[in-house]
Parts: structure tokens; sequence; C-alpha cells
């Protein structure tokens, strides 16, 4: 079936408009559209002019904000859907079918709901629930150092690009590098007038510019004089010679093309840039600072506010629990959540920390996921003393140790969290085992009943650790925290986005000088060679010298990411090479005691079990 083109919807637009002009733009887009696809497709359901209009009154009113095509999508959409696909309203003709992004400048806070300091996870959730307003979403990083170097999103479509910190993934910069994809208003002031979508075009007023804001409009009447700008000459290589003026104000900068010869600290740039009626920034940039030239210094690592304390987002009625900024691994099955902007923390001991308690100090999950992956059981038929006690050296990192890492705590088919859902979803498994998803803190809990968590390392001080309580034999069949699973959200990995960042490190590795920590932006190699070390004395001799066996985890594979674990190694055939994922879904687990690391192809860590 030929698909409508761009110019035979604005042809049969402009006549029926003429012949109908008491009707409303809504009624003759959508008829223009819906005449033309009947032209082309004879099964396209007939439909009553009374119908068309009761329709089209109602998107008036729902949908105001949208262009009149665009409303006339809609009305398509909810006609005779499976025909949508023959209109060309894609991003590659000229309709502006996207509805315009419109935000409020909050200098040195915000751009509408973006806000400095958001995760990238949180930005990219809300970007990816309004497609109509965010059509495109690139994702630019380095592969070799996805954790150490930025992360760059841009919103091609919207003129807009984000710069996120490589180690914790906050929202450090806002750019708009195209004023005419976007309406911005400072205190109820536009910076460029957007156009009119239902008339020509207007003549821009005197001293503005249809393009973007002119550096009169910035200097006299949106911002207002400021200090002396900075100049940044060109690079050699550049082939206009032309430099970058920088107008910085606290929070908010501008920056204007500049030939280096026009440029000297002794001339009156104000002026030189005032005359120019049609000088409009090439960019503008939201930032947590004074000035430009300051906030550059320590763009990256800056500790911003929380996001909470933002006034211009608006207040909801729950109340969210302060973010996980880091978690400590002690060892023996204690963990210690450190929250932001506080300095207060939270243990979680393996085997001891009830449903309750997590909930009280962590709030309810964002979802659950019952724990019904039977694959494994096989390796955790090993008797009582083979799992309690490891006086072989080779059981310290034998497969079994692996067992029941699940990974499936990223199921997306999760159910939706609150009080009841828990508890049925309790009710409904036999033993109860399930996964506590918190997607906005980037780890999973796995509660079930208690078993004794892996021994602690050798000399470990007992002072870094809180006091253990003795389990309870009287209640056999409670459940308790027995796993937790942290998400590295690394960009390019099978499983990006699904939760925030969650920054970990090795307490019982931090014997070194000062930043020489194993965390979660260490290498594996660096970390595997300090756990053998720390170990060492736990192993027969000679046995870390051995290489350790990997296990390939392929998340490719199956039915749902959750549960596509697949092994390889050690558990397959050797000989059966099935590799049918892709490079970014195949990934090695490595087992430590109380351990078990998934890496990436590019020697980073994706996930850490703890258990």
């Amino acid at each position: 079936m030929p698909r409508l083109s761009a110019v035979t919807a604005e042809a049969s637009h402009e006549p029926l408009c003429r012949t109908r002009g008491q009707q409303s733009n809504t009624t003759c887009a959508l008829r223009c559209l819906y005449c033309c696809l009947s032209e082309f497709s004879p099964s396209t359901p007939s439909i009553s002019i009374s119908f068309t209009e009761d329709i089209a009154h109602a998107l008036d009113r729902n949908v105001a904000h949208f262009h009149p095509l665009q409303r006339a999508k809609e009305f398509l959409r909810r006609l005779c859907p499976e025909h949508l696909a023959d209109l060309a309203l894609s991003s590659d003709h000229v309709l502006p079918i996207m509805s315009l992004f419109t935000a409020q400048l909050h200098p040195g806070r915000a751009l509408g709901f973006l806000v400095l300091g958001a995760s990238l996870h949180d930005v990219l959730t809300r970007l990816k629930a309004e497609p109509q307003r965010f059509p495109q979403l690139d994702l630019a990083y380095s592969r070799e150092q996805p954790v150490e170097q930025p992360v760059t999103l841009s919103l091609t479509a919207n003129g807009i690009r984000l710069r996120f910190d490589g180690p914790e993934q906050r929202l450090r910069l806002i750019e708009i590098v195209d004023f005419t994809k976007n309406h911005v208003t400072f205190k109820d002031r536009d910076l460029v007038k957007p156009a009119n979508s239902q008339g020509p075009p207007s003549s821009p007023v005197p001293g503005e510019s249809s393009s973007g804001p002119t550096f009169r409009q910035i200097y006299h009447r949106l911002l207002g004089p400021t200090y002396g700008g900075e100049f940044i000459p060109p690079t050699p290589d550049a082939p206009d010679n032309l430099g970058n003026y920088i107008l910085s104000y606290p929070g908010v900068a501008f920056t204007f093309r500049l030939a280096e010869s026009a440029y000297s600290p002794n001339k009156d740039v104000v002026s030189l840039l005032s005359s120019a009626a049609s000088q409009v920034p090439t960019s503008m940039a939201v930032f947590s600072g004074d000035s430009w030239a300051q906030a550059r210094e320590n763009l990256w690592t800056e500790i911003l506010p929380s996001v909470k304390t933002v006034p211009v987002l608006p207040r909801g009625k729950d109340v969210v629990p302060d973010e996980i900024s880091l978690v400590k691994v002690h060892g023996g099955g204690k963990l210690q959540l450190f929250r932001k902007w506080t300095n207060s923390s939270v243990w979680i001991i393996l085997g001891e920390t009830s449903p309750q308690e997590l909930i009280a100090e962590l709030g309810p999950p964002n979802a659950t996921y019952r724990k019904n992956d039977q694959r494994m059981t096989i390796h955790k038929l090993r008797t009582a003393s083979h799992s309690r006690a490891r006086s072989n050296g080779a059981d310290l990192h034998r497969p079994d140790d692996l067992t029941d890492t699940d990974q499936s705590s990223a199921n997306t088919g999760s159910d939706d969290s609150n009080d009841e859902a828990i508890e049925e979803d309790i009710a409904g498994n036999v033993s109860g085992e399930c996964f506590y998803n918190y997607f906005y803190l980037g780890f999973d809990v796995l509660v079930s009943t208690p078993s004794p968590p892996s021994r602690p390392p050798p000399a470990q001080h007992e002072s870094h650790v809180p006091p253990s309580r003795p389990i309870k034999s009287e209640s056999p069949d409670r459940l308790v925290a027995t796993k937790l699973v942290l998400h590295g959200n690394v960009p390019g990995s099978y499983e990006f986005n699904r939760h925030r960042r969650c920054r970990w490190e090795i307490s019982y590795l931090d014997d070194g000088p000062p930043g020489t920590a194993a965390n979660s932006e260490t290498k594996f190699t660096e970390i595997k060679d300090r756990l053998n070390e720390r170990w060492n004395s736990a192993y027969p001799d000679g046995d870390t010298k051995a290489p350790q066996r990997g296990m390939v985890l392929n998340r490719g594979w199956g039915d749902s990411p959750g549960s596509s674990c697949e092994f390889l190694g050690g558990w397959e055939d050797s000989g059966a090479k099935r590799l049918d994922g892709s490079d970014d879904s195949t990934t090695t687990l490595f087992g430590f005691p109380g351990l078990v690391f998934e890496v990436l192809k590019n020697d980073h860590v994706n996930t850490v079990t703890v258990f």
C-alpha cells in the first residue's frame, strides 16, 4: 500500500479549509488526512460528519496544545489504528507532529523538569514515557571507560543536549543547541517567540530573531548586564577563524561566535555584539556555579543539592526516602548503606534483616519478582557440611558458590509493588521467596528463609561492623534478606537503565593509600588480584596462581531478559558454543566468598551479588 506523503496532505488540506471556513482547524486537518487515506485504502472504515466533528471538538479540548495535524493523527489513532502506519508522519518528513517542549528556565537549577543533579536513570525514564515530545534519544558514551567518562544524551528533535558524569551518572550540564525546536521562557518572557502554527510566520520584533535570542535581547531585556565575558580563541584547524565569546550569568551562559580579529580585552564587546541585530547565540548552558569559567573547573565532581530541595518542582504527597549514595560491603553478609546528603546510614545483615525492617528503612520496593527459576537447582544439591564449612581452598571459588545468583531480579515482568501486593506474592509462593526490586535505589534484595551468610574475610576487625543478632531458630520459616544485587547501570550493558546506578565499595580491601579503594569504578582485573591476595591465607598453597574460571552469562537468550540466564563453561559442555546473543548481552561471572561479579567485555563490573 503506498504511503501518504506530506506534500499530498498539505495540498489536500488547503482547498478543504477554504471550502469549510466555519470548521475548526482540527476538523479540517483530520478530514483531509482521512480522505487521502481512504483514497489509498478502500478498507478504511466510513464515518459520519457529526462523529468527525464530535471527535474533533474533544481533541480540541484535550490536546489543545498539539498542532492541528498532530491532533488529526491522534484522531486516526483512535478511529483506525491499523492504518496509522500508512501516514507518513515520521520525523523524516516535514509535518510538525511533535509536541513542542516548553520549559521555564531556572538558572543554576533546572530547565523545566530537567533538574541538575537528577540521575541518568530518572531522566531517561521520564523522557521515554513521553515519545511524542521526545521522539529521538541519542546516547553517547565511551566504550572503554563508560563509568569514568561523561555520558551525553542528545534530544535531537528538541534541540537539547544533556551531559552526565560517569561515576554517579548525575545531570551536570543542560545545553540548548537549537532554539527553534523548543519554547523556553524566563520569568514569563519568551527567549524566542514560537512560530504561529495556524498562520503564516510573523515578522520578528525589531531587536529579536526567530532563530534564537539576540545578544541585545539577552543583555538589555531578559537577564540584564553582567561582567565581561570570556573569549575562547579558535583552534588552529578552525576553517572560519571564529572563536567563542561566553556571556556568563550565575547558573546560565550563552555562546556567541566572534572573529578573533574583532576581539580585544580593551574593546567594548557588548557594544560590538549589540550592534549586530541578528547576532544570536549558538548555544545556551545551564550549570551550577556563579560563572561558566568557575563552574568548568569542577563541573563533573561538584556535590549538587538534592533534587527534592528544588522549589520549582511540584511537591508530591508520597514521602520519598533519600537515595543511597554508597553501599559498603564489609564481608560476612554485612552491608552499610549511606544516604545521600545526610550523615546517616542503614545496615543490612544478610540472614537477619527482616522485610519489615527493609520497608521501614528503604520504603516499599518499586516492584517484586517471585523467585521461580529452578534451572540451577541441581547445583544446590550438596551436603550441609559442604555448604557451611569450606575447609578446601578450591571450594572458595568453585561453581556452586554462584548458585542461585539468578540475575532474575531484573525481570521486566515484575509486579507493581505495594504492601498488599507484597503479601499476596509471598502467600502465593510456597517458600515466600521473592526479590524486592528497588529500581530507583539501584539494587534488589532477595527475601527468603534464613541461611547463614558467607564467612567474613580473614583477619577482619570486628570494630568496623555492628554486632550480629542470633538467628531465631524457633521460626525457621520466617523471611529475611539473604542476598543483595547491586546494579552498575553501565552504558552499553544489556540491562542498561532498568536500575539507577548504585555505587559500592569493598571496605575490607580499603587498606592501601587514599583513593585506592576497590569500588564500582575499579576494573575487575584489579579487584580480582586484591581479593585473591586478601583471601590468600584461606587458599591452599599455589592455588591463587591458577587462573580463575569465569562462567559466561548470556542475557540475550530466553523469552524475557530477566529469565535468560544461560551458563557456559563449567556447567555446560565446553564444546557447545551457542553464542546467539549480541556482544552486549554476553557477560562473564566470577565468584569469590560472598561475592559474585558480572563482568563486561571492557573489564567493568556490571552487577555485584552479595550473599
